[in-house]
């Protein structure tokens, strides 16, 4: 049987060719260990990327199954291209399934709405009632066991999102599952490096025990119950990326590797790793801050990390209390300190627009940051998205939405959104192009804007650290091809559109 895997559009990124999404490539690789040809379409930078899918579809070796995959900001597109498939594919000629995290954390908030049954309170019920007419399936949770039933059963929604699901990933399915199929995708396409270092990225562990108020997944065992990979796997997939694409840079998108209690063995495996080879690797990661400590710095600078990425979010103690973050001010400078003893480069990744936020916080977090002098960081205004108790303990009053922290006392206003129309994204162009869909009694959406560029642009002329540039996107042209037996096909290319290997 023949499945096509979309990846959507993202160009709300500055460079949409930075990373590449691992999780359906992880759907593809139990597809094709099921001996399902998997034809896999990579529109991510593509600026007319329904000219692909309507070439696609006149293919003669075209799939009539599509697994779309989606965050809260691809979902405007993931729509469109939902609907511009049944335009074209119509009735039973396609069958449209829908997966990511959106759709997960959107029912998991859903859930949470018909079990408080509060009036007015049902945005998130709304959003997968009007998913249901785009999607023929959708599927909330772990995609890799489910995506079967998903394609072979008359199913409306299949919750994955329950940890004693059949459908729920274990520790040992997930060691033991193939690695993403990276093969489907243009590996080359995609450009990152870590001091100065060709890198690709990969998973070690899934999930965040913690409980901070901004952040999706809280409310979700999908991406709140951790489940870790074998350490002997996670090496041995480290391994296979530097003899497949000769790259000797890794970035490791865990939520926070030290919360992995065998962080410390994992980096001496790594060590033994780059001594077989007679190779340096370079490394980046995240880490949560309050668990840092000097072994865990020792260990992973001797593994290769040069890069350490922390959510230390706002140097006001007053937010980081309303956030429920634990670290405290102190906790946050002590790990950049820790970090610059052991020769570890920091990113600080900070917010603004939370429960309480004003003038003199942001200020707060502006002098915390020219105080610590990490080697790079970002300020981002903070988004509302499914999943996270700033969207859903949000309570309607006439045409917003309102947090109010029960500690404090503290508000966070919301702009009611269609999010199958409105694009709700954390990062911007750090160089001015904000929009905030957030408000507290202190800053207007325009005030947390400006506040935000004020205190970007004064971090980054006094530490010395520049705005990244953006990548231009790509424009997709077709032309015609000979298929099997001479039959003329659509030449979509490689970057754009790859097929199983070895499959028919």
């Amino acid at each position: 049987m023949r499945v096509c895997l979309i990846i959507p559009p993202s160009p709300f990124l500055l460079d949409e060719r930075v990373f590449v999404q691992l999780g359906i490539l992880k759907i593809a690789s139990v597809l094709e260990q099921q001996n399902y040809t998997v034809d896999m379409i990579d529109l991510s930078g593509v600026e007319n990327y329904t000219d692909v899918l309507t070439d696609y579809t006149k293919r003669k070796d075209r799939a009539d199954v599509f697994g779309v995959t989606a965050t809260t900001p691809q979902v405007p597109y993931a729509v469109k291209i939902s609907q511009h498939i049944k335009a074209l594919l119509p009735g039973e000629q396609s069958k449209v399934i829908l997966g990511g995290p959106h759709v997960t954390l959107m029912h998991t908030a859903a859930k949470r709405e018909a079990k408080k049954n509060l009036v007015g309170s049902d945005r998130a019920t709304k959003d997968i009632e009007a998913l249901k007419n785009f999607f023929d399936v959708l599927v909330c949770g772990d995609g890799e066991i489910a995506i079967f039933d998903a394609i072979h059963e008359d199913v409306k929604i299949i919750d994955a999102d329950i940890a004693k699901s059949k459908y729920f990933l274990s520790h040992k399915q997930f060691t033991e599952l193939p690695p993403p199929a990276r093969h489907l995708v243009d590996m080359n396409s995609y450009k990152y490096f870590i001091e100065g270092e060709p890198a690709l990225s990969l998973i070690a562990q899934l999930g965040c025990p913690f409980h901070c108020t901004f952040c999706s997944g809280r409310n979700s065992p999908f991406l709140r119950k951790i489940r870790l990979r074998d350490i002997d796997a996670v090496v041995d997939e480290v391994e296979m990326l530097y003899l497949t694409y000769g790259v000797k840079g890794f970035m490791f998108y865990d939520d926070e590797l030290n919360v992995n209690k065998n962080m410390v063995p994992m980096m001496n495996k790594l060590c033994d790793l780059q001594s077989k080879h007679g190779v340096d690797f370079k490394l980046r990661g995240f880490v949560k801050a309050e668990l840092f400590n000097d072994e865990q710095a020792d260990a992973m600078y001797r593994a290769g990390f040069r890069w350490l990425l922390t959510g230390f979010e706002s140097g006001d103690p007053k937010i980081l209390s309303n956030i429920k973050k634990i670290a405290t001010r102190d906790d946050n400078t002590r790990c950049v300190e820790i970090a610059k003893r052991h020769n570890l480069k920091v990113k600080a990744l900070m917010s603004i627009g939370h429960a309480g936020e004003s003038a003199q916080t942001v200020e707060n977090t502006k002098n915390w940051l020219l105080d610590v002098q990490p080697e790079d960081f970002d300020c981002t205004i903070i988004t509302t998205y499914p999943g996270s108790p700033y969207f859903d303990d949000a309570v309607k009053e006439g045409d917003y939405y309102v947090y109010t922290d029960k500690k404090s006392g503290d508000k966070l206003y919301q702009a009611s959104l269609n999010y199958l129309v409105d694009q709700d994204y954390y990062k911007g162009d750090p160089d001015g192009g904000y929009t905030s869909f957030v408000w507290t009694d202190h800053l207007s959406a325009a005030g947390l804007v400006e506040e935000r560029d004020k205190l970007e642009k004064e971090v980054r002329a006094k530490l010395n650290i520049p705005f990244n540039p953006a990548r231009p996107g790509l424009t997709y042209e077709h032309s015609m091809g000979m298929g099997v037996g001479g039959q003329s096909i659509i030449d979509i290319p490689e970057h754009i559109l790859r097929i199983s290997e070895g499959k028919k």
